[in-house]
């Protein structure tokens, strides 16, 4: 089975977002050690599908940066892919597939479906859908040393309790560092 990834930049204090929208404290960090590659290039390898929210997928679902910013590559990868658009008001997404309602029944076909793994792009209120009904096998967070003291909360009306463990930890030179969960049941 496919297993559905969330993962996404956080600041220290637990934001996706500063309190305008703003995401200019993320640090777009391609070297993460010598030798090893970077996210920008295995990400893209790991999954074949996108999950996206309405207001992520109109902003990013077809993001096209600028040739010299070097993540280029990575976003024709991501644009080429499979993509689900999850909402109750968009009428087109083209050629991708909208999702209204019967989020579990929907989400749980499409893991079973032969393929790559899926990502959780966002936003805030379709992950706490997909948390409050644990459709989340992974959790990524790339956590960025910055405080914004207000902003969009990841975690924020969070039906229970959900424990996780911790599979691996990459810390890399400009302080980011990506922690890697997995939700593990209470006995």
């Amino acid at each position: 089975m496919r297993k559905v990834i969330l993962d996404l930049a956080v600041t220290l204090d637990g934001f996706i977002e500063g309190p305008n929208g703003e995401i200019d404290w993320c640090i777009m960090d391609t070297d993460i050690g010598a030798g090893e590659k970077s996210f920008l290039e295995t990400f893209p390898e790991e999954i074949d599908t996108v999950f996206y929210g309405r207001k992520s997928y109109e902003l990013y679902g077809n993001y096209q940066p600028e040739k010299e910013s070097g993540f280029k590559d990575f976003y024709d990868k991501i644009n080429r892919m499979k993509k689900y658009i999850f909402s109750s008001t968009l009428n087109n997404a083209g050629e991708h597939t909208v999702i209204r309602d019967n989020i579990i029944k929907e989400v749980n076909q499409i893991k079973n479906q032969k393929g790559k793994d899926i990502w959780l792009f966002g936003g805030a209120s379709l992950i706490t859908d997909f948390i409050n009904n644990n459709l989340i096998d992974e959790y990524r967070l790339a956590v960025h040393p910055v405080i914004l003291g207000d902003g969009k909360p990841l975690f924020q009306s969070i039906k229970q309790r959900l424990n996780l463990e911790l599979i691996e930890a990459k810390p890399s030179k400009s302080g980011v560092t990506s922690l890697y969960y997995k939700p593990i049941s209470v006995k």
